[in-house]
């Protein structure tokens, strides 16, 4: 599992949630996902890869759902351990990360929930 981009401050900070406990949840686009790759499903596991894409963690998909951008609730927004206090804060990060793509209401978006299963 990459979250974020490799050698950054982002990658950083939410690796590092993730082994505080604190970030459960990670989102992406479906359409980021190539013709042969395919959404991740409860169950699955994952290596988490730290900073210098080396491995730090195991990890576990325990509920993935395909929604629409304007439907992720606060809840979730929470769940991803990053601070936000409101669904547009959430909005408005993942906006930034997502530059030079249009995000409306309709955009579908990967919203996974995993648990951290070991520490390595």
């Amino acid at each position: 599992m990459e979250l974020g981009y490799a050698r950054t401050d982002l990658r950083r900070r939410l690796v590092d949630a993730v082994l505080r406990g604190e970030k459960t949840a990670t989102a992406g686009l479906l359409s980021d996902y190539g013709p042969d790759e395919q959404v991740a499903e409860p169950g699955d596991r994952s290596v988490l890869l730290g900073f210098e894409d080396e491995p730090v963690g195991l990890i576990e998909i325990t509920e993935v759902r395909v929604l629409r951008a304007g439907d992720v609730d606060l809840q979730f927004a929470r769940d991803e351990g990053e601070g936000f206090e409101t669904v547009a804060d959430w909005r408005d990060a993942h906006e930034r990360f997502w530059a030079g793509r249009e995000i409306t209401d309709d955009t579908l978006v990967v919203a996974e929930r995993f648990r951290l299963l070991e520490r390595y």
